[in-house]
């Protein structure tokens, strides 16, 4: 069943919401690392503020309960001809898994993508197999696999 969500575009007065959301998910994903929601939530209202090359949407029910969340930054590399997107976060709450709302999120993903001209938006998924539905996701909405992502932290 397709959850009935409608996905709005976000402001820095949605930061506690876009904040909260990437709280979840980084507690999900890293759940040893220690991530403080109170930071996510200082720096979604930094970068949504600043609003140079940061957009986020938010999936919201009827009754007004964000669900999900997508967060893009635009990038740029001569392998892509210039600027692309990338999408730094993408989380739906558990229960709205698999009824569309990941969908909806790429959906006004690339509706940014075409309106910024951007060739490709890129992802990094988790590593597999652990999270192998979170790769499957992203192959079903059209995303080809070209290898992993690795970090250098230097801070």
């Amino acid at each position: 069943m397709k959850a009935k969500t409608v996905v709005r575009q976000a402001s820095s007065s949605h930061a506690e919401r876009v904040g909260g959301l990437v709280y979840e998910l980084l507690s999900e994903l890293y759940p040893d690392l220690g991530y403080s929601g109170e930071k996510c939530i200082e720096t979604a209202r930094t970068l949504l503020a600043e609003n140079e090359g940061v957009w986020s949407f938010l999936a919201t029910t009827h009754d007004h309960r964000d669900v999900g969340v997508i967060m893009l930054n635009e990038c740029a590399a001569i392998y892509s001809g210039g600027q692309f997107g990338e999408i730094s976060e993408l989380y739906v709450v558990r229960e709205f898994r698999s009824q569309g709302v990941g969908e909806q999120l790429i959906e006004a993903a690339v509706t940014l993508g075409k309106e910024r001209g951007w060739p490709d938006i890129e992802v990094g998924a988790p590593s597999v197999p652990a999270w192998q539905r979170t790769v499957d996701f992203y192959r079903r909405c059209g995303f080809d696999e070209v290898g992993p992502r690795l970090d250098l932290r230097i801070r």
